[in-house]
């Protein structure tokens, strides 16, 4: 069979507009790709369209995406492109049904197909739950003709393992070739991360090549081996540090499960095939898990802030005058709130020839169940203390009324409880069957380390200047995925950053639950922190909500490293 070549023009709902049409067009007029996958779905994004449903019962789905389609379903039929998105969300009949009425206005015989059934009953207080389907759904739709194939929540992968399944007629028991095509489908799910977007070692290209990455392409293969590229003359980059970075992005161990096959990660080989080529090969799968993920959204209660601006001298003083003041204001009333936080930022510096870097910040976060705490009883006790507190008292913005707040969770539901169903384009509905063979996935033992470096000098520099960094976020917990780019520095990095190590590093993690993870192939490390992030990214318990710094936060300690390993040249290590 020929090289199946899929592309993705969207990791998140609001992700670069135009990308639909650059990547329509962008191979010249008989296109680059045979399929456009667009991932619009994210734990945040689930509990955003949750919301809209409740005002709107027809609402749910990704709404850009229609808008992307006035110009796109003409782009797509005249280069015989097929498109595969999980921009449906929580209603993909309705954008199904959107997009055929967009088609009939444009006077086009695009034929549109939906996958559903991972909506799942919510229990009380639960704004939406949802099971993450497999590719199977998909891969029948376009069998049956469908132009387009609309999902809900399916797991970003099968985006790229739905349209394999069906290009090259796998089984559901080819879990090599499977597993092949679910790690190519998570380096391109988030768009231009793999190609430059997002990337740790940015400063070593050239500036004018990163403003605007191009967005990636996977041309698969039928053994399940990819190579990863992009569009001719689009920016960024694509080599092997951009494709390991998101490799590790928010993945755990070398078990990699989901409802089409587990990848093992630890058997992933990424080659330099030439620019802007990368061949991933050598991939190997097992039968997928009994059970499927569901992830639930619901509102967790309402919050606020209010951030003091504490300038010049005394900034101590200044954050503890005006905390014992707000404190004094909430304590003793019915309306303090349940959870009260302060954080001092130390932004500012001494004798600074501006205003703003003379400035620290003072964040005061409240969250209760009801919004009465979080309204007119925080905003009164902060705003009437203007005249009668530190010296130079102001805040960044006038604090609001409070606002809802939302909290992801997850569940796990056996794979048979689950409708799965592919809507064809003639409106028949086709149960996916469930997996015939399942297997519980169990950690996989620690490989064996490579041999440590001999003692010798070292310098004390940050750990960013040898080893890439990225991080993200799984509900409640973050993943930090560490990794260097020669076999000398995976010998330092595989002994130095142990579990104890990185916890000194980033004090934050102390008294956490965090689990290393040895990926050798990768040279890579990559570390789950179980709790950091409090009840998910909606909640905004943390500065960083996403962990997305976390990593880079990682890079910036610094640390003993062998100077055998650091060039002889001067560095900024700022």
């Amino acid at each position: 069979m020929t090289v199946l070549r899929i592309g993705n023009a969207s990791g998140f709902y609001g992700d670069r507009f135009d990308a639909v049409r650059e990547m329509l067009t962008g191979g010249g007029p008989d296109g680059a790709v045979d399929v456009l996958t667009g991932d619009y779905l994210a734990e945040l994004t689930m509990l955003i369209l949750g919301r809209d449903q409740l005002k709107d019962p027809a609402a749910g789905y990704a709404k850009t995406f229609l808008r992307q389609m006035e110009e796109g379903l003409g782009l797509a039929h005249d280069r015989r492109i097929r498109i595969v998105t999980n921009a449906g969300g929580l209603n993909p009949a309705g954008l199904a049904d959107a997009l055929r009425a967009l088609a009939a206005k444009l006077g086009l015989p695009t034929t549109v197909a939906h996958v559903e059934g991972d909506r799942l009953p919510a229990s009380e207080g639960v704004l939406a739950a949802n099971a993450y389907l497999g590719g199977a759904g998909i891969a029948a739709c376009l069998a049956a003709g469908a132009d387009v194939v609309v999902t809900g929540r399916v797991t970003d992968a099968a985006l790229v393992t739905g349209p394999a399944q069906w290009h090259f007629g796998w089984g559901p028991e080819e879990y090599d070739k499977l597993a092949g095509a679910v790690v190519a489908g998570h380096v391109l799910e988030c768009g231009t991360q793999a190609t430059g977007g997002n990337y740790a070692f940015f400063r070593e290209h050239d500036p004018a090549l990163l403003r605007r990455p191009g967005f990636p392409l996977a041309e698969l293969h039928e053994d399940g081996s990819a190579v990863v590229t992009k569009h001719p003359g689009t920016g960024g980059l694509v080599d092997v540090g951009t494709v390991t970075a998101q490799l590790l992005y928010e993945t755990a161990g070398a078990r990699y499960a989901g409802p089409d096959v587990t990848a093992r990660l630890d058997t992933v080989r990424l080659t330099q095939e030439g620019p802007d080529r990368v061949r991933i090969d050598g991939v190997r799968g097992e039968a997928p898990p009994p059970t499927l993920k569901v992830g639930l959204s619901r509102l967790g209660g309402f919050r606020n802030e209010v951030v003091f601006v504490l300038t010049g001298l005394d900034v101590e003083e200044k954050a503890t005058l005006v905390r014992d003041q707000v404190e004094d204001a909430l304590t003793g009333t019915d309306a303090r709130p349940r959870e009260v936080r302060w954080e001092l930022v130390r932004t500012d510096r001494p004798d600074a020839d501006t205003e703003e870097t003379a400035s620290a910040l003072l964040r005061l976060v409240v969250r209760d169940p009801a919004p009465g705490p979080v309204g007119r009883a925080l905003t009164g006790a902060a705003i009437e203390l203007a005249l009668a507190s530190y010296p130079g008292f102001h805040v960044t913005a006038p604090p609001g009324k409070g606002a809802p707040y939302g909290v992801f969770g997850t569940a796990f539901v056996p794979a048979g409880d689950v409708p799965h169903t592919a809507v064809l384009p003639d409106g028949s509905r086709v149960p996916v069957p469930v997996p015939a063979r399942t297997r519980e996935p169990a950690p996989v033992p620690e490989p064996a380390l490579p041999q440590p470096l001999p003692p010798g000098p070292t310098r004390r520099v940050p750990l960013g200047r040898l080893a890439g960094a990225r991080s993200g976020d799984k509900g409640g917990d973050a993943n930090i995925g560490v990794w260097v780019r020669t076999d000398e520095e995976w010998r330092w990095l595989a002994h130095t950053l142990t579990v104890a190590r990185l916890r000194e590093l980033l004090p934050e993690t102390a008294g956490l639950d965090v689990t290393r993870h040895v990926l050798p192939n990768l040279r890579a490390l990559n570390f789950t922190v179980a709790g950091i992030l409090g009840d998910g990214v909606a909640s905004q318990a943390r500065f960083d909500p996403q962990a997305k710094a976390l990593g880079e936060w990682l890079r910036s300690r610094h640390t003993d490293i062998p100077a055998a390993l650091l060039p002889d040249v001067a560095e900024d290590f700022r």
